[in-house]
């Protein structure tokens, strides 16, 4: 429900490709690539957030607060600094991939300081 979140059905004024999450794609920017889902095929509503597979083979990795502080070194290494398409250098990753100032509330009261 942010406003930041897209359901995406196409890209580049086309219908989305099936190596880009056809037929529909979730598209969080703060959490891209790493939390978001590829593509939606079916929708079930649940009472109990179901537990994914990568959340039972490394749930420090994969929690709620993952990938939005990157002063927390995961179990694979380090998201301290990132390479930019486009750009030669690495640069230090900013805290919730550059979206604080949207996205910081939807973790107030939660500790990004450590994993879940």
């Amino acid at each position: 429900m942010h406003p930041l979140t897209l359901l995406a059905t196409g890209l580049y004024g086309k219908p989305m490709p099936n190596q880009n999450g056809a037929p529909v794609r979730l598209v969080v920017p703060w959490k891209y690539g790493y939390k978001s889902i590829k593509s939606i095929v079916t929708i079930r509503l649940e009472e109990q957030q179901p537990l994914t597979t990568w959340a039972q083979v490394a749930p420090k990795d994969y929690g709620f607060v993952a990938n939005v502080n990157p002063r927390i070194a995961l179990a694979r290494g380090t998201q301290s600094r990132e390479n930019r398409v486009g750009e030669l250098r690495k640069r230090e990753t900013l805290l919730f991939n550059g979206y604080a100032e949207q996205v910081a509330p939807l973790y107030a009261g939660l500790d990004i300081d450590k994993l879940l």
